[in-house]
């Protein structure tokens, strides 16, 4: 496979035929609609830089971490949670298709991911750890606790130390997965060190998050901005430059570890380009 993973992505779309008026359109919809790839980008990168030399084989993992993300954005945009009408500068799938459409998108695009990765030429047991990685960290014991946490509590102050369990989990635990995963395909030791970094790194994607809803505007954002009034976020905490200030402090730390888990350059760069404050 000779291709970029853009490439491959937009190639590997899902798709279904059936007579249902606009579920195959709506399957696509944020998916075509574009997006950083950052999840997909880490976890290709850092394989990479830790020695994985056949890149490629690593894209349906990439494809199904860039799914398992999407999954998410459409059920976090319905009406009972963030209630957003923009994603990736187009209507979200819930404003598009309607309520129903979006829930079981999400549900389509979280169980094909499975499906994919299950699939890749990886070996059989390679496949079920990342498998067993990414069910955990974007399940119960991951995404899917932070989320409700984040929703549970909205309008209800929490104190920084339970702010960093709700982001670690609902943002972090992803974006860990992608270092984790990527450790296990260049068959690297030290695992939980990796876990450990991303945790970190999601964290400061969200801190870095946060400062754009609050400063950026909509047409920027590709989503609705100040969203996060009523929101535990790092600002409503800190403040803007009270965050600003624990995301310097947070990428400095970052890079170091990075350093010496051999991953240095692949997050230096992503953070240069996607986590700036």
């Amino acid at each position: 496979m000779n291709m970029s993973f853009s490439d491959y992505f937009n190639e590997h779309i899902p798709s279904v035929e059936s007579f249902h008026p606009h579920f195959d359109e709506a399957l696509g919809w944020i998916l075509k609609a574009g997006g950083k790839h950052f999840r997909a980008q880490l976890m290709l990168s850092c394989a990479g830089e830790l020695g994985m030399k056949n890149i490629c084989d690593a894209y349906p993992v990439a494809l199904g971490i860039e799914l398992i993300h999407a999954y998410s954005l459409i059920h976090d945009d319905l009406p009972a949670m963030d209630n957003a009408d923009l994603r990736r500068g187009v209507e979200s799938v819930h404003k598009k298709f309607g309520q129903t459409t979006a829930i079981l998108v999400g549900d389509g695009l979280n169980t094909h991911a499975f499906y994919e990765i299950s699939r890749c030429e990886l070996s059989y047991k390679k496949r079920c750890k990342i498998i067993e990685i990414l069910a955990k960290n974007a399940g119960i014991k991951g995404m899917i606790i932070g989320q409700a946490i984040d929703c549970e509590f909205e309008g209800k102050n929490l104190n920084e130390k339970k702010l960093r369990f709700l982001h670690k989990h609902k943002t972090g635990a992803l974006i860990a997965a992608c270092i984790q995963i990527a450790a296990i395909l260049a068959e690297r030791k030290h695992k939980k060190e990796y876990h450990d970094l991303g945790l970190n790194l999601g964290l400061a994607f969200q801190i870095n998050d946060d400062i754009i809803d609050a400063t950026a505007s909509e047409q920027d954002a590709g989503k609705p901005v100040a969203h996060d009034i009523t929101k535990n976020s790092f600002v409503n905490l800190l403040g803007l430059e009270g965050a600003r200030s624990e995301l310097k402090s947070l990428r400095e730390k970052i890079i170091k570890k990075a350093a010496k888990l051999g991953v240095g350059v692949s997050i230096a760069e992503l953070m240069q380009t996607y986590i700036k404050g």
